[in-house]
Order: structure tokens, then sequence, then C-alpha cells
């Protein structure tokens, strides 16, 4: 297995100093996919220094490996992150794209991990944060990534939690693996999971999979609804629509402790409320919304502050943010 990237080990244990003095308060700052402004998402070095930057918890996308091990990944496939089609050129499918459930941990532990790029070009998704090609960085399995949340949270003296969305279930199943009960068993073997456990978030887009973890796993542990759009894959036929209508939010509060919702659901193209996340919070749920970016922020807001203003006057209890620091900067303003 190659070693981890180490030119930012320094800079990674100064942050850890500095954000072992925040404690954790309402409304949530969750880093999306780490501290993926800075650096490469889902990496052990992203996830360490969302923590060193303040986040209260870290999300963990997670996907199966071939030999049914969860891996921390957004894409079921590898090409936007990895150096797969150098590494295993004859690996893809009919659809050109190669996919983590194709591949045996051991194969997957030899890629290397870099900025997110768009597969057809190339070209960096975000062309000013960490450098293309740049840095040493390896998958992070589920298992590695709870033990390095826990070790800092011993090392800091402070709580960190894990915000986990469970990907594509149904396209797992269609693959002959069940994730949702792989991920689970995970989870309740580190200790996560039990009746209001502060330090776990579970998430999803498919609502008819949420149900079933809730109802036919047993799932006890705080649940999110993810809402995105209907003809998203994530969606697995998920009305989103109605699930934001009232008789949706009744439905929705009988499930599950929260909604993760686009900042656009809430706040209109001119930063006024839509009126969603005051609904939900009504019926009691958690309104966290997704992904606050300084490099990518809606029209109307001139910078992060403006942005976490707006969201906290409507109701909003966690951000996802892919930079923690200027989120928890702005909730101190």
């Amino acid at each position: 297995m190659r070693a981890s990237g180490r030119g930012v080990a320094g800079a990674l244990l100064a942050m850890l100093v500095a954000g072992a003095t925040l404690a954790r308060a309402e409304p949530l700052v969750i880093a999306h996919r780490g501290a993926s402004g800075y650096l490469p998402e889902h990496t052990a070095e992203a996830q360490a220094l969302a923590v060193g930057l303040g986040a209260d918890f870290v999300e963990l996308d997670v996907v199966l490996s071939r030999d049914g091990v969860p891996v921390v990944l957004h894409d079921p496939t590898l090409d936007a992150t990895t150096d797969v089609a150098a590494r295993f050129p004859d690996r893809a499918r009919a659809d050109g794209r190669f996919y983590a459930i194709d591949f045996d941990l051991a194969e997957l532990m030899t890629l290397a991990v870099g900025e997110r790029v768009d597969p057809g070009t190339g070209e960096a998704v975000f062309s000013a944060r960490f450098p293309v090609g740049r840095g040493d960085f390896e998958l992070p399995t589920l298992s590695r990534s709870i033990a390095l949340v826990q070790g800092l949270e011993a090392s800091t003296g402070r709580p960190i939690g894990l915000y986990v969305e469970i990907k594509r279930p149904a396209f797992h199943r269609d693959e002959g693996q069940d994730i949702s009960r792989v991920v689970l068993e995970a989870l309740a073997a580190a200790g996560y999971g039990s009746a209001g456990d502060p330090r776990l978030y579970l998430q999803g887009f498919d609502w008819a999979e949420t149900q079933r973890i809730r109802k036919e796993l047993g799932y006890a542990g705080p649940l999110v609804q993810l809402i995105g759009g209907n003809s998203w894959p994530d969606a697995a036929g998920t009305d989103y629509e109605a699930l934001v209508a009232d008789a949706g939010l009744a439905e929705l509060a009988g499930v599950v402790d929260g909604i993760g919702v686009p900042i656009g659901r809430v706040l209109d193209d001119a930063g006024g409320s839509t009126g969603l996340a005051e609904r939900a919070a009504a019926r009691g749920l958690a309104v966290h919304a997704y992904t606050l970016r300084a490099d990518r922020l809606p029209g109307w807001a001139a910078d992060m502050g403006e942005l976490v203003r707006g969201l906290e006057a409507v109701e909003v209890s966690g951000f996802f943010t892919d930079q923690p620091d200027l989120t928890r900067r702005a909730l101190g303003e």
C-alpha cells in the first residue's frame, strides 16, 4: 500500500491544535467530503484538515468494492478522482466508465487519488483548488476513516461526528450487494447508530431505501432524507416534489429526523425564503443545506458570510461546506 501524502502533515498538525479549542454549536458545520475546498475530496488528509478547521461532522460517502468492503468515495465510478484509466485501461464497462464495485479492495488501494476532474476533458472542476496531479493520496476505507475520526476525537478532546451517505443502494443491489446492511453493520461494530446517537447522521437520496433502513433493517440512530432532483441517478424513482409538499413532510417526519436540501430549495434566486425550511422545521425536522462553497456562491451572496446569514434566517440548522473554516468564521460574525 502506498504511503499517503506527507507534504501537508505540518499544516494539518497546526490546524488540529487550533481546531481543538472550537466547541460544537448549532448550526452544525458539516465538512462536505472533508475539507474538499483545500485538499482532494474524501482523502484522509481532507478529513483531518476538516477537523482542524472546526468541522462538527465529517461527511463520508460510501460505496462497496467487489469484495464487499465499504470505501469512502462520492461516485460509484472512479474516473473523476483517481488514475484508474491509466492503471487499469481494460477494465471500463461498455459505457466507458470504471466502477468501484468491479475492483477488489487491494486493487483500489493501488490507485492514486487527486482533485476532481471532468472525466471527458481531464480539466479540474474547480480550477483554483488543489492542483490536479499533485500529492500522493489514496482511497480510504470506511473503517480507516472511522479510526481517524475517533483518533482525532481523543487527541483534540472534542466530539467529532460522522455524516455517512449510503451511495446508490439500488445500483449495489443490482450488482448483488446490500450496501445498506453492510454499512449499518460496520457502523454498529464501531459503536455508532444507537437511538439518539449524537456522533452520527445517516443519509441517502433513495426514499424507499431510507424507509427500509428504518423499518426493515432496524436502524435507530439519526436519519436524514436527502432532497434532490427527480431525474438524478441517485433518486431511484423518488418523487422529491411530493416529499417537500406538506403531506410529504408529514410522511418524512414519521421516519426521519431531518432533511438535507440544496440551497436553492430553501432560498430563492434573490436570497429570500422559499418557505420549505420553515415548513420542515415546524414538523420537527432538522434542515441541513448543501453545498456552501466560497468559490461557487449563489449570485445573490457576495461572500460566505452573506450566504450563512441568509440560511440562518430560515431555520437551517446545519451546513454542508467545502470550506469549514470560512463557514465557522461566518457563524461567528
